[in-house]
C-alpha cells in the first residue's frame, strides 16, 4: 500500500522515480546544487514542476528562459516560485545563489503542453483551521485550480502547520477511487520538513475507516508515498511541520476527497475547511 522512505542523501537521483511500484503516477526528486552548478532534468511520460525550497536558479526549458526562480533564504519565510516542465521536455537548471535546495514533483500525463513559471504573486494561498481545533494550517498552491488550463493532472502545493504542533489532513480523507461527485482517484507523495529541523511527526495511513495503521515516524527529509487510504498527519508539540505535496490524478484534474464517515462531522467545526476543500476541485 503506502511506504516511508527515510531521510538520506539521494545524490540528486529520483526518490520516487518513473514507474514507481507504489505510486506509479507520481515522480519526486530532491536536488541540491552549489553556485554555478548545473542539473539536467527530463522525464519521458511525466509533466513536472521545479520548486526551490531555498535558493535561486535560472531554468531553460526547450528554448524558454526563466530567470532567478526562487526568492527564499529560509523555507519558513516567503512564498515559493516554480517552473512547469511539460511531458518529456528537457530542462537545464543553473544555481545562481550560494546554494539551491530544489524539489521536483511530477505526474504521469500523455500530452505535451507549454512551459510556464509561477512567481510569488501567482501563488494561490489559503489558510484555515484554528489553534482551538489543533488544525491551523496554510496551503500554497503552485499548480492547482488557478492554472488548471495550463497543466495536466498534476497538483503541487506546499502545506504548513501554523504554530507549534497540530494536525494536517484532518478530518481523515482519501481519494483512491473514481466515484462520480463523491471521490476521484489520485496518488500522492510528500516530503516533510520541520522547524526546528530536529522536530518530528507522524503520518497515518489506513485503507478502510475501521482499519488500523500503519503509522510512520516522519522527520525532516522523510518521503511518504500513498496510493490509497485515509492519511492524516500530525506534528509533535513545539514543532512547525511542512510538507511538499505531489498529487496526481488517474483520470481527473479535480481532486474530490472522501472523508472518513466516523470523523466527517468535524468538517462543520473547523473554520474555513470548506473553502480549502473547494480550492482543490
Amino acid at each position: 500500500m503506502s511506504r516511508h522512505i527515510p531521510p538520506h542523501d539521494n545524490r540528486n537521483q529520483p526518490i520516487i522515480g518513473a514507474g514507481d511500484p507504489t505510486t506509479p503516477l507520481c515522480y519526486f526528486n530532491h536536488v541540491r546544487l552549489r553556485r554555478g552548478e548545473r542539473f539536467e532534468h527530463q522525464v519521458p511520460g511525466y509533466e513536472t514542476m521545479l520548486v526551490p525550497a531555498t535558493g535561486s536558479c535560472n531554468v531553460s526549458v526547450d528554448g524558454h528562459a526563466f530567470v532567478a526562480v526562487g526568492k527564499r533564504a529560509h523555507l519558513w519565510e516567503g512564498d515559493p516560485e516554480g517552473v512547469y516542465v511539460p511531458v518529456g521536455a528537457r530542462a537545464e537548471i543553473v544555481c545562481v545563489s550560494d546554494s539551491l535546495d530544489l524539489m521536483i514533483g511530477g505526474g504521469r500525463f500523455d500530452q505535451a503542453l507549454e512551459p510556464f513559471d509561477v512567481r510569488q504573486g501567482d501563488v494561490d494561498r489559503i489558510q484555515y483551521g484554528s489553534d482551538d481545533t489543533k488544525t491551523h494550517r496554510k496551503i500554497k498552491h503552485l499548480l492547482g485550480q488557478a492554472n488548471s488550463g495550463r497543466r495536466g493532472r498534476l497538483l503541487v502545493s506546499e502545506l504548513f502547520t501554523v504554530g507549534a504542533g497540530g494536525w494536517s489532513g484532518f478530518p481523515p480523507h482519501k481519494h483512491d477511487a473514481e466515484r462520480g461527485t463523491q471521490e476521484t482517484e489520485f496518488q500522492e507523495v510528500y516530503q516533510f520538513r520541520f522547524n526546528p529541523d530536529h522536530g518530528f511527526g507522524a503520518q497515518f495511513v489506513y485503507p478502510h475507516e475501521d482499519d488500523y495503521g500503519p503509522v510512520y515516524h516522519v522527520r525532516s527529509g522523510s518521503v511518504i508515498a500513498i496510493d490509497r487510504g485515509y492519511h492524516p498527519s500530525v506534528a509533535a508539540p513545539g514543532y512547525e511541520m511542512y510538507y511538499f505535496t505531489v498529487i496526481v490524478g488517474a483520470h481527473s484534474k479535480s481532486l474530490v476527497q472522501y472523508f472518513d464517515p466516523h470523523h466527517a462531522y468535524q468538517i462543520e467545526t473547523i473554520p474555513g475547511i470548506k473553502n480549502m476543500i473547494a480550492r482543490f476541485k
